[in-house]
């Protein structure tokens, strides 16, 4: 495999430094399967590999292209076995660098083209000392020449090897992690007699069995690193402070990263800065952050320099970071390089969060690949136990956070300075120097700013409240006046924008959130177009992440008790400290949002702010709102007053803030507790309860249900809204409110409901606001508004019926409305306010009911004289959302009203019949809790099934569907009040035969000259066939059990309709889908039995339509039924031979279809005898005497005909493969291939299907044959009149 990849690999034809994805992925699976095998082998397989492998390095071409391939394959066997791989490796290696360097160093190191040789070394090199650290240090001298002769190196590959090779060394000297990842602590090497490795695979070892083996440094290893550091990391840091404006680019990028790669290298060994802490940013009682790094690594003796080099880094980065902006901003490289290391120097103690990242997804993956769920949870492998420890000390170093410093403010405060600002060079710019040359250094500042701006949020990520730092500074740059410098204001955006990580404007801060959300909202800036996108981005993503932050912030006992347990025990004095400091901090937080509330409220009331500001701020506000603290009167009134301002996008806002009042507002439900028995007042066992009808669930369905005639019983009445509510079982105790809820009245309104009221009592505000509704989306994009019925439900629920006149007055007007172009939209909105009426009342008293619905009723009346197609949506909506997840019991008005629909008399216009069975369809949200209506829809909807009119026709087979959807068998309950689905069925069924026999005695068309007369009994006849097709294909959609006995009843006639619907390709269509749906049901033994039965009753039928149909069926029915038909194998293999030799051609036609289904999937097994009587029905002859005279004979034709077709069955059956009947069948029916055309047509049809699925593997297939057989097989198959 390395000998292939290497040469596929090769950079001969493609000149490219990378490689594509294919060779990538080649070689990182090539990698993951040494390292795996090396990992578990035994050492002499090991130097197998280790041989194999350094003999492709010394023969390997030095092509960037296999790079990757070989940096893998050295550092799969570097964990395997480091002592070995080094011994073999690293000399040479380091020689042949040697040897580079003395040939040319004079050239080589000012050479920005590099030596390819030299490259390719250095990369080896970098994959070689990833070597553990105490096997390296017996090749110290060796190393620490090569990085003395190569340090300096110009040519960018080369310096970034050098670089990447001097952090593996400090991370091998210096990093603790786990030395081998072995499936077993056995030892390997013992004998198969004593230990057999394989047993090994797959098994999971016990936490306390683990014996993990972890690299931790030694002394000499912490010498080697500091050291190096000392002898390595100085002399670039000097260079960059001496001569940083007399170096080049390339150079002050080659020393930047050399002194960036070891501070990743070293940094882990070099404690934090001693630093001012920086307090009280969140008063708290117990400390946020600590003191020390927390070191799970453990070194032998501590790391010493001669000074702390994160300060060190700090200063001098700090410095040479300066100069680079204000005189070579044009060195984005350089710059972005300083910027690491700047924020390297604050933030990073060994462990970078996207590596942790990719090492976790790695552990899932790879914990989703070896998980056995019989064995429940933590039963994985040993080495991915290992993988597992190894992330979870990456993830607490990570998240071990630190309290903010002196030090770190400044380092916060530069990079945010950093990330706002253009520089020196494009400041200095003017007009007259070229436009391109200008752009440059603009496209560089640009992408310096958007480096910085990264850095800075992973600094704020580490520091808890460290965004404290910079949030005055934004403000105060967003309050700036209009003439601020406009990129300092675009940076500014960019970071209230953050990343994936950092989002700071939904920081948990009042006091922050008080000062920085108006800022933002009245910003002058925002009248640009590209600031103006940055805030609307902004307040998007505020939308997606702000969670209500808490006001006042309560603790109970058990969370008190937690927090002592996991800190300190508190004395009384600083519990009563902590209480000081809560209250003030809830005092704090209730005055900045109260503030915060108010001063965007003004900014709305003001005009100072554009149109898409006031969006923004308006949408601010209202996720702002929350029932904690009172919201002040004047937010209250702006929201109503916006319900009709001029702006439809604030007037949404408005109607999202109301709705939002209004559940703020609500009165308080009252609940009781009682169990099933005090409900029913009689004994009921719990625990003997059976899902489905029974007589203790009786009382919660709509049957003989009585309402209530005093507003006492009502109230008293148990409603469970829920309807899992007693079908399974009932709770011990049963939780429920009364059927009761204040409402408010002029007499005690509070203010803040009192605004709601005068705006929705004044009709001039009402007609106002309907009006704008009407009108608030575009044509072909109108739909029923959920928020706005949320609000409407609210407003009825809070204020009853003193709302009632005054809508159900512009209700009229709305549905009546004459303009065209507004006719939908004002039904829309009647729909809407409607359905919050019905919904709204759901707690009203008997008499307020009562007064709506006599409101209501006859509007309703009047709506459903004045639907039209487009309207009609709206107002199913309506009924759907008033009636959502509500005891049927509460609802019997509306009911009621459904079900007088359609028990009204016909009105002669076909939409308003069709509408009105569509709106009887929203009875489905009450599920099996309406038995009598479902039982009274069935009765009225089955007189309809031959309706002249189509429309009607298709909306009743869906609605008898409906009605027979809890019709269901259940294994240990019964299901008694619906309609009997079988009963309905088979008077179907008996109605469908009287249906074909009228069809078929009477001609539906009767012409006479000129004149067409359409039979009225025929017709009506194929209405009720089209009709019940449908239903029965409605049947599998609607239907929680489709499959019934007289389902299978049915099935004939279903067999026998392919005749009567032949010439209409849409009825017949749904013809074949409605059998199909039985087909792909999953039938049981009691139907598969049945159902056989009527195939075989259906392949006996005179007509051959039928027998086609049902023949054609029995393939889709075994295929979806394979497992539980296998008894049934026998028969139906005599009923599609049967069918084979059927006197009608297409029956023969589709029968060998089936057959050959049945042979490839394995139902059926191809055998001697099958090939034996083929082969003999095959060489029937199709003349007779008659009267000693040779005729055709039509008998011997089907008979020769049947057999030539289990021949191609047999052929067919096999179309990738070669099985031992298929050559034996091919050459029976090329003698056949001059019989009469009906035969020689299906031969045809078998050869050309054959020649299509076996042509790509020609030249395997071919050997199956003999050369003979062969012979005969291209004459027939190559012939070119034979496929003429």
């Amino acid at each position: 495999m390395i000998d292939t990849l290497s040469t596929e690999m090769s950079d001969a034809v493609i000149l490219t430094n990378e490689a594509n994805s294919e060779d990538q992925e080649a070689s990182q699976e090539l990698t993951s399967m040494i390292s795996g095998i090396v990992q578990q082998c035994s050492n002499k397989i090991f130097q197998m590999i280790r041989e194999k492998i350094t003999n492709f390095l010394a023969a390997s071409s030095f092509s960037p292209k296999i790079s990757k391939l070989v940096n893998g394959l050295v550092r799969a066997i570097l964990k395997g076995n480091p002592e070995e791989t080094l011994k073999y490796l690293l000399p040479q290696t380091c020689e042949r660098i040697e040897k580079i360097m003395s040939n040319s160093e004079t050239t080589i190191l000012t050479d920005h083209k590099g030596d390819p040789e030299l490259t390719w070394c250095l990369i080896l090199f970098s994959e070689l000392v990833r070597a553990r650290g105490d096997t390296l240090l017996m090749y110290k001298p060796m190393i620490l020449s090569i990085f003395h002769r190569c340090v300096h190196i110009i040519h960018k590959e080369s310096y970034e090897a050098v670089a990447n090779a001097a952090k593996n060394l400090l991370k091998s000297l210096s990093y603790v992690y786990p030395i081998e990842y072995r499936l077993t602590v056995e030892n390997i090497e013992e004998p198969f007699t004593d230990f057999l490795p394989i047993r090994a695979w797959g098994q999971h070892v016990e936490f306390d069995k683990l014996q993990v083996q972890f690299h931790t440094p030694n002394e000499e290893e912490v010498d080697f690193a500091c050291e190096f550091v000392e002898t390595f990391i100085y002399p670039e840091l000097e260079l960059l402070n001496e001569k940083c404006s007399k170096m080049s680019n390339e150079e002050r990028l080659r020393s930047l990263t050399l002194v960036h790669y070891m501070a990743i290298g070293c940094l882990r060994m070099v404690p934090r800065i001693d630093s001012k802490e920086i307090e009280n940013l969140v008063p708290s009682v117990a400390p946020y952050g600590s003191k020390y790094q927390a070191q799970y690594s453990i070194y032998a003796k501590e790391p010493k320099f001669k000074e702390n080099l994160r300060m060190r880094l700090l200063i001098d980065i700090g410095k040479l970071i300066d100069i680079l902006a204000e005189n070579y901003s044009d060195d984005a490289s350089s710059m972005k390089t300083a910027l690491k290391i700047y924020s390297l120097s604050s933030i990073y103690y060994g462990v970078f969060k996207h590596d942790a990242d990719k090492l976790h997804k790695h552990f899932e993956a790879a914990k989703n690949s070896f998980i056995n769920k019989l064995y429940g949870e933590r039963q994985y492998p040993r080495f991915l136990m290992i993988e597992r420890i190894t992330l979870q000390c990456e993830r607490f170093s990570l998240t071990n956070f630190q309290s903010l410093t002196e030090i770190d403010k400044q380092v916060i405060l530069k990079l945010f300075e950093l990330s706002i600002n253009r520089y020196g060079e494009v400041r200095k710019k003017k007009f007259s120097v070229n436009y391109l040359f200008t752009n440059r250094y603009i496209f560089s500042s640009s992408k310096v700013r958007r480096d910085a701006q990264g850095y800075l949020f992973s600094v704020l990520n580490r520091y808890l409240f460290s965004y404290q730092v910079i949030v005055d500074r934004i403000i105060e740059l967003l309050n700036s006046p209009g003439e601020a410098d406009h990129d300092q204001i675009k940076g500014c955006l960019y970071i209230l924008l953050g990343n994936h990580s950092f989002f700071l404007p939904t920081k948990h801060s009042w006091s922050m959130i008080e000062k920085l959300w108006p800022a933002m909202a009245r910003t002058t800036h925002a009248k640009k177009l590209t600031t103006q996108r940055l805030l609307d981005h902004i307040n998007e993503t505020i939308g997606k992440q702000f969670d209500t932050q808490a006001l006042i912030e309560d603790t109970n006992d058990i969370s008190r008790k937690a927090a002592i347990d996991l800190w300190k025990p508190i004395e009384e004095n600083e519990l009563e400290a902590r209480n000081i400091l809560r209250q003030q901090r809830n005092e704090e937080n209730v005055k900045s949002y109260i503030n915060l509330m108010e001063t965007l409220n003004s900014l709305l009331r003001g005009d100072s702010l554009t149109w898409r500001q006031q969006e923004t701020t308006m949408s601010l506000m209202w996720l702002l709102l929350q029932k904690r603290v009172p919201i002040p009167s004047s937010c209250i009134r702006t929201f109503v007053d916006f319900l009709v301002h001029d702006n439809v996008e604030l007037r949404k806002i408005a109607e999202e803030g109301i709705a939002a009042f209004c559940r703020m507002q609500k009165p308080p439900r009252i609940y009781i507790e009682k169990t099933i028995d005090e409900i029913l007042q009689r004994p009921v066992n719990v625990d003997q309860c059976r899902p489905g009808d029974r007589d203790d669930n009786l009382w919660i369905t709509i049957n003989d249900y009585k309402p209530p005639k005093t507003q006492k019983e009502w109230e008293e009445t148990c409603f469970l809204d829920k309807s899992f509510h007693g079908y399974y079982k009932w709770p011990k105790i049963i939780k429920y409110p009364i059927n009761k809820r204040e409402r408010y009245t002029k007499e005690n309104m509070p203010q803040d409901v009192a605004i709601l009221y005068e705006r929705f009592i004044d009709k001039n505000f009402i007609n106002k606001f309907t009006q704008f509704m009407v009108l608030d989306e575009e044509k072909g994009k109108i739909s029923f508004d959920a928020r706005r019925f949320n609000m409407f439900k609210g407003l009825f629920r809070n204020y009853g019926l003193a709302l009632v006149d005054n809508f159900i007055e512009r209700l009229y007007v709305l549905i009546h409305e004459k303009t065209k172009e507004k006719q939908e939209g004002s039904h829309r909105v009647a729909a809407e306010i409607v359905a919050g009426m019905i919904r709204g009342s759901k707690y009203w008293t008997i008499e307020m009911l009562d007064e709506l619905w006599k409101k209501l009723i006859p509007f309703l009346d009047e709506v459903c004289l004045n639907l039209g197609p487009e309207t009609l949506s709206y107002w199913a909506s309506c009924f759907k959302l008033g009636i959502e997840d509500e005891d049927p019991r509460r609802m019997y008005r509306p009911i009621e009203y459904l079900r007088s629909l359609i028990n009204t008399h016909a009105t002669g216009n076909t939409f308003l019949e069709t509408s009105r069975w569509y709106l009887l369809q929203t009875v489905t949200n009450f599920e099996w809790r309406v038995p009598a209506i479902w039982c009274f829809i069935n009765e009225q909807a089955k007189e309809l099934l031959d309706h002249p009119y189509k429309a009607i026709r298709e909306r009743i087979a869906i609605v008898l569907a409906l009605s027979l959807t809890f019709d269901v068998t259940l294994p240990n309950g019964q299901s008694t009040r619906h309609p009997d689905a079988n009963k309905f069925i088979d008077m179907i069924s008996e109605r469908l035969q009287q249906a074909i026999e009228v069809y078929e005695k009477t001609p539906l068309a009767n012409v006479s000259g000129q004149v067409v007369e359409i039979d009225p009994e025929a017709r009506k006849a194929l209405n009720f066939i089209e009709t019940v097709i449908q239903l029965h294909t409605h049947l599998f959609s609607k239907c929680l059990q489709p499959i019934k006995s007289a389902i299978i009843r049915i099935f004939p006639y279903l067999c026998e309709l392919e005749s009567i619907v032949a010439n209409d390709d849409f009825i017949r269509k749904n013809l074949i889908v409605s059998r199909m749906c039985v087909a792909m049901s999953y039938l049981h033994k009691p139907f598969m039995e049945a159902l056989i039965e009527q195939l075989e009753q259906a392949c006996s039928s005179p007509k051959w339509h039928a027998r086609r149909a049902a023949i054609e069926f029995v393939q889709n029915m075994i295929f979806c039924n394979l497992f539980n038909a296998r008894p049934y194998a026998q028969r139906l293999r005599q009923l599609v031979f049967k069918c084979l030799f059927d006197e009608q051609f297409e029956v023969r036609t589709v029968a060998s279809v089936s057959l050959s289904g049945f042979y490839q999937c394995g139902y059926i097994q191809i055998n001697n005898d099958d090939l034996k009587y083929f082969r003999a029905m095959s060489k029937t002859s199709y003349f007779t005497k008659v009267d000693g005279k040779k005729v055709t004979s039509v008998e011997n034709i089907v008979k020769r005909h049947g057999g030539v077709l289990g021949l191609c069955a047999i052929v067919l059956s096999s179309p990738y493969d070669i099985p031992k009947y298929v050559p034996e069948a091919l050459m029976l029916l090329c003698e056949h291939s001059h019989d009469p055309d009906l035969i020689q047509k299906s031969i045809k049809k078998a050869l050309s299907e054959f020649r299509r699925t076996h042509q790509d593997s020609w030249h395997e297939h071919r050997e199956k044959f003999t050369e003979d057989q062969l012979v005969i097989l291209a004459d027939v198959l190559i012939s070119p009149s034979y496929y003429a």
